[in-house]
């Protein structure tokens, strides 16, 4: 395979292109080798020129990345790039029945091998961050790429493909995050790993050093069917021409790709501003919001509130991510990590103490401090302090009625 060719064949002729790759033999680790690693490399090497020497400015003001700060997060950007691409593999191959499709993992990475090339390709944007917004129209294309190689890689009937091609991107981007914001408590060094797991049968998992993310394929099938229904009454909406009724299926497609309804019903703003105090650790309660957003499908839940001294500023966020289980996944995934991590200036720590994950990050001159505990019952509480030292942090947090919040039961 002539790696100049092949891109250029999957970028101007993709349709006439696939049907090539279906029948070349199934070889993961070469296609890491022979091509992945180019494209990925292209895209870490742009993005450590644009932002650590080339630099980005806004309203009058130059901004360069540290040179060793730069350098980490090319190392750590291209190894999470090709872990990215295996994690999608695997959840397009657990998804390809729930569609009509075949299970087939060779094919389902070099489906999403090949259909990322687009979107590896636009990290050159990078080299001038001025223009790195147009990576995103070439991942866009790669979106296109991908739903041209469904029906042929994963034999997924083609009125069927764009419902598997939108759940897959959606999945992708949760796994996505999930999978950098673990990646991130190890960017001082650590390496990465992927490799079998004591999973639930059906299950994925990606290891990383001292932290496991599974992704549920049970949960994914039945969101998968909840998008394929949806797709459809966007689709006889579409054909009638009624917008209004399209863009309703269009919301449940997002909102059921997103594992909505699966964790249950949200609790009320109302239910968690009760366990918000007026006072807390010694400071006054200044401004409290309690609010539900819904879009998409998805209701979100949470209360923000402020508290003030003479001396320093506490605010805090008590939100439910529960009733969103790719959500939860994503924005709770630290709380399946060990991280002990201390510089001169800064400290990060993330543990469980009783059952419950704790996160602590702060600087050691009292400057700021931040503290998060996520719940079993899927409530994430943030506590931040502005010239408060951790042991304040510490205090406030202490001072809410966590044992309260963790009693509330979710309604199914």
């Amino acid at each position: 395979m002539n790696l100049v060719e092949r891109v250029q064949a999957i970028l101007l002729k993709p349709k006439a292109t696939w049907p090539v790759i279906e029948g070349e033999p199934d070889d993961i680790p070469g296609l890491y080798k022979n091509y992945l690693v180019y494209l990925a490399g292209v895209s870490s090497v742009a993005a450590f020129i644009g932002f650590s020497l080339v630099g980005t400015g806004m309203m009058g003001i130059h901004f360069r990345v540290p040179i060793l700060a730069g350098l980490a997060n090319m190392v750590v950007g291209f190894v999470l790039t090709l872990v990215m691409i295996y994690v999608l593999a695997l959840v397009a191959n657990a998804l390809a029945p729930s569609f009509g499709g075949q299970k087939d993992m060779g094919k389902a990475f070099k489906l999403v091998a090949y259909g990322a090339t687009a979107g590896l390709l636009g990290g050159v944007f990078n080299l001038l961050p001025a223009l790195s917004m147009l990576g995103l129209l070439a991942a866009l294309y790669s979106i296109y790429l991908l739903y041209t190689g469904v029906p042929v890689m994963m034999k997924v009937p083609e009125g069927k493909a764009l419902g598997f091609t939108a759940v897959l991107i959606v999945c992708g981007i949760v796994a996505s995050i999930v999978v950098m914001t673990v990646g991130s408590l190890f960017s001082g060094g650590a390496g990465m790993m992927m490799g079998g797991a004591s999973a639930p049968a059906g299950d994925v998992s990606i290891k990383v050093p001292g932290s496991e993310v599974t992704i549920n394929t049970a949960q994914l099938e039945e969101a998968a069917k909840k998008m394929e229904e949806a797709s459809k009454q966007m689709e006889a909406a579409q054909a009638k021409g009624d917008s209004e009724a399209a863009g309703k299926a269009l919301g449940e497609m997002m909102g059921a790709a997103m594992g909505g309804g699966q964790g249950g019903q949200p609790f009320a703003p109302d239910a968690l501003q009760t366990f918000v105090p007026a006072k807390l650790a010694g400071m006054e309660r200044t401004a409290i919001e309690a609010r539900a957003d819904s879009a998409m499908g998805m209701t979100f839940s949470s209360v923000t509130s402020e508290f003030r001294n003479d001396a320093g500023r506490v605010e805090v966020k008590v939100q439910d991510i529960g009733a969103m289980p790719a959500l939860m996944m994503a924005m709770g995934a630290w709380a399946q990590s060990t991280v002990s991590r201390e510089t001169q200036d800064e400290v990060e720590k993330v543990y469980k103490k009783d059952g419950v994950a704790f996160k602590e990050e702060y600087r050691k001159d009292g400057s700021s401090a931040e503290m998060s505990m996520m719940l079993a019952n899927g409530v994430l509480i943030e506590v931040s302090g502005d010239n408060v030292n951790i042991d304040g942090v510490r205090a406030a947090m202490n001072a809410l009625d966590v044992k309260g919040l963790s009693g509330l039961q979710r309604q199914k």
